[in-house]
């Protein structure tokens, strides 16, 4: 029998084992981590914040960080919404023209002189209505969620131009409470918007992850049939959450006047592309029943770095689109393999 310790031929095999061994268990910690709904895009988020770093002179700056922070209010509100439609199989085209209209809807109330909280409540009232319009078309009538929101997409663009062509104003109240905030490490702006929009993360991840009603959506996002089976009402699951949808895009709106007093019809005209891409770089799958609200919240602040990043290395606004793209088609890719891999 050869020595194991003066034997240098299985010496060596035992050396590559040995490596081999640490190199898959690197590669399956990699592989977790890549595939992990909220780890995978914290992941992917440092990264770009450390390779921005390298090539950019201000990229971590406290007042740019601050910045992104800021811009994340709006999107990643809009975002929380599309989440929750995703995860049952379904996508809302028509969120950023539905938090338009509410915007609209809002600030000329709360220009009639009926004060600025019954106009936030009448905006509510009309993001929540649109939003269980949609639901009640697609868990009564059965039809895609792609069909139903495209075509109240068009319906609300056109409404929007018709109700005012002109850009309208908010006074100082209310509306725009949410763009105070004190300041945090120096130069670093927390406003009240930014509070709100990660209070609205937590509450959301909890409701998905600790309620019935959570499970309930998850479960509907996997198999519809499957859930109607073991009792589940899956028509009133579809409505609630389309419901709740429409009132994040209400907050949004809210949001959208802490960022600027000023609205018009033609405002965030790809805000429903810019929240699909944060979900889908976010690590929720497309096809339903896997994600969280905390990856889509990363995912938006992904989003907001490549641009930030991208411009100030001087990088035309077009290629930032395609750089964009890119990810969007790589994170659905990475998704459907790992869906295949599950089976």
């Amino acid at each position: 029998m050869a020595d194991p310790v003066t034997d240098p031929v299985q010496s060596a095999g035992a050396a590559v084992v040995v490596r081999e061994s640490s190199g898959t268990r690197v590669a399956t910690a990699v592989d977790h981590v890549f595939r992990n709904p909220v780890l995978g895009p914290l992941a992917a988020l440092v990264l770009a914040c450390v390779a921005f770093s390298l090539f950019t002179d201000n990229f971590l700056s406290v007042d740019n960080l601050s910045l992104i922070l800021q811009q994340s209010v709006v999107v990643g509100t809009l975002a929380l919404g599309q989440t929750l439609i995703v995860l049952t199989g379904g996508i809302d085209l028509a969120n950023g023209a539905i938090m338009v209209l509410g915007t609209l809807v809002i600030a000329r109330t709360a220009a009639a002189a009926t004060g600025q909280v019954t106009a936030l409540l009448l905006g509510l009232l009309v993001c929540a209505g649109l939003g269980a319009v949609s639901g009640l078309i697609v868990s009564r009538l059965g039809l895609p969620p792609f069909i139903v929101t495209l075509g109240l997409l068009t319906i609300l663009q056109a409404a929007s131009r018709l109700y005012t062509r002109e850009t309208v104003l908010v006074e100082e109240g209310p509306l725009t409470l949410l763009s105070g905030g004190g300041y945090f490490l120096g130069r670093f702006q927390v406003t009240a918007g930014v509070v709100v929009v990660l209070l609205s993360v937590l509450v959301l991840h909890y409701a998905l992850t600790r309620t019935a009603w959570g499970r309930h959506v998850y479960a509907v996002g996997n198999n519809d049939l499957a859930a109607k089976r073991t009792g589940i009402d899956v028509k009133r699951v579809l409505l609630s959450v389309y419901v709740l949808a429409g009132a994040l895009y209400a907050l949004a709106a809210l949001q959208a006047f802490g960022r600027s007093p000023a609205t018009s019809p033609n405002a965030f005209p790809t805000a429903n592309l810019d929240t699909i891409t944060a979900v889908v770089i976010g690590g929720t799958s497309l096809f339903g029943g896997r994600g969280t609200v905390l990856g889509t919240y990363i995912g938006a602040l992904i989003v907001l770095v490549l641009q930030s990043g991208l411009t100030q290395a001087g990088i035309d606004p077009l290629y930032q689109n395609i750089v964009t793209g890119i990810l969007v088609i790589a994170a659905v890719a990475l998704d459907s393999i790992t869906r295949r891999r599950a089976r």
